[in-house]
């Protein structure tokens, strides 16, 4: 397939390229980190960053939360999450 975009550089504007679905863990990372969040079904989810703070957010079915989670974590979290990188 071709690809019209192959030979600009990605950038942090850029739109995500990959999607992953993440299976939440109270100690594994999420790999690769994603640009965001998209949440499948409402929920809960509980998530750390790279300070290893750790917060629950109340989303919504169809939510994308723009933040790059080291891990969702499994105690705590309800929704069902997809990783947009």
């Amino acid at each position: 397939m071709s690809d019209n975009f192959q030979n600009h550089q990605r950038g942090l504007e850029s739109p995500a390229d990959r999607h992953q679905a993440i299976t939440p863990s109270d100690t594994a990372p999420v790999v690769p980190r994603p640009r965001a969040l998209w949440c499948q079904t409402a929920g809960d989810l509980a998530i750390e960053d790279r300070d290893g703070t750790r917060l629950t957010y109340a989303v919504a079915a169809g939510q994308i939360l723009p933040f790059r989670a080291v891990r969702v974590l499994a105690t705590g979290t309800t929704a069902t999450v997809y990783g947009w990188d």
